[in-house]
């Protein structure tokens, strides 16, 4: 991989996000989602499991935070199910192929939310488009430059045994609209997201689909992962090095 161009450096440092097209070839995004459609295939979510992800706090703290699925994700496959895809007993309304919101453990929001880390500025969420992501099929959008207000709030792991399993400190301010850039990008685009940049992406309502593959790097180097983190390393899988 090249190194980022100086300009490239300071438009990331200036918006919070970076956006680098042809990143993946046609053949690793077609092997990705094949391995995807691998894992979907196979999966066996139990009916009390059946968790639809969301990031509305309310709706967080009702679904996530209260269900060790959730917070026992840190070293397992874990599947994450877009709204209404259930019927009140759980069961699929829609085939579970089309379900899925995300797999491993969208409304406007900060990674470092549930990411955190002291100092800030540690976490990098990288995001590969394996299709075309438009503003039909849910591409991400942006508000330039909101990484350098700091966090407005921390979702945080309850003492063991209490219920819900996670709370807020804190709480998301009203963001106007407006401020929020469209990043529509093709197929084996990579975009680079800074821990604390505000960004969302809107439901698909579209006949296409939007697979994407995303992961987050965090610079250890005197760096303290907060131990009230929903997600934690394990000894069977701590968090690998780089």
């Amino acid at each position: 991989m090249a190194s980022l161009s100086p300009s490239q450096v300071q438009k990331f440092q200036q918006d919070g996000f970076l956006v680098l097209e042809g990143f993946l070839s046609e053949d690793e995004c077609v092997a990705m989602q094949q391995r995807i459609g691998e894992i979907v295939a196979e999966m066996d979510v139990p009916l009390h499991c059946r968790t639809e992800f969301s990031t509305q706090e309310e709706e967080q703290l009702q679904a996530q935070g209260s269900t060790d699925y959730f917070l026992s994700s840190g070293d397992k496959i874990r599947f994450f199910f877009e709204k209404g895809v259930f019927d009140k007993k759980g069961n699929f309304l829609v085939p579970p192929e089309k379900s899925i919101n995300k797999i491993g453990h969208v409304s406007p929001h900060q990674d470092t939310t549930f990411l955190y880390t002291e100092p800030l500025g540690r976490v990098l969420g990288i995001w590969f488009a394996l299709e075309d992501a438009t503003l039909e099929n849910g591409c991400l959008w942006f508000i330039p430059g909101s990484h350098t207000s700091g966090v407005s709030r921390r979702m945080v792991r309850a003492p063991a045994g209490s219920a819900p399993g996670t709370s807020f400190l804190g709480s998301e301010p009203e963001r106007d609209n407006s401020l929020f850039v469209a990043t529509p990008v093709r197929r084996g685009a990579m975009v680079l997201i800074h821990g604390e940049v505000v960004h969302k992406s809107e439901q698909n309502l579209s006949a296409w689909s939007r697979h994407v593959y995303t992961f987050h790097l965090m610079d250890a180097a005197r760096t303290v992962w907060s131990p009230e983190n929903w997600l934690q390393p394990t000894a069977e899988l701590p968090f690998p090095p780089l």
